[in-house]
């Protein structure tokens, strides 16, 4: 069985020299009690841009403005319902909102609104995603 290949956007959002994470469900089967940049799977025949702002409504209530491309990773894993392999191309844009009340979705547990040194100090101590590591380590 050959992998799928797949397209993810997330969007890094500041406010008021912040940053907002959202923490995944302690249940989850992906990378629970872990920290992630809000954002998720583009649809068939749905432009990147559209995704992202439907995501992020989706997961935290709040309409966002794409302002540019901040970098690109990819995540490999197992998809839960098929058992099929994923290859996943994460497109991460930098965000503007213009509120930071936040109303977060049922896939996650809390959310926060961080400072950079605090992210690099969540990343010291393996609290983000491997995917949002990755998006804020690289140069």
């Amino acid at each position: 069985m050959t992998a799928l290949w797949g397209l993810t956007v997330k969007g890094i959002c500041e406010f008021n020299d912040k940053i907002l994470l959202l923490k995944i469900r302690h249940d989850s089967a992906h990378d629970a009690d872990k920290w992630e940049i809000p954002g998720g799977k583009v649809k068939k025949c749905e432009f990147f841009d559209e995704a992202l702002k439907r995501e992020f409504l989706d997961e935290t209530g709040l309409e966002i403005h794409i302002d540019s491309l901040y970098t690109v990773v990819r995540k490999d894993y197992t998809a839960c319902k098929t058992s099929q392999d994923i290859k996943s191309v994460q497109l991460i844009m930098k965000v503007t909102c213009q509120s930071d009340h936040v109303e977060i979705s049922e896939e996650h547990g809390e959310y926060g609104w961080f400072s950079l040194d605090e992210v690099n100090d969540m990343i010291e101590h393996e609290l983000l995603t491997p995917p949002a590591v990755e998006a804020f380590t690289k140069k």
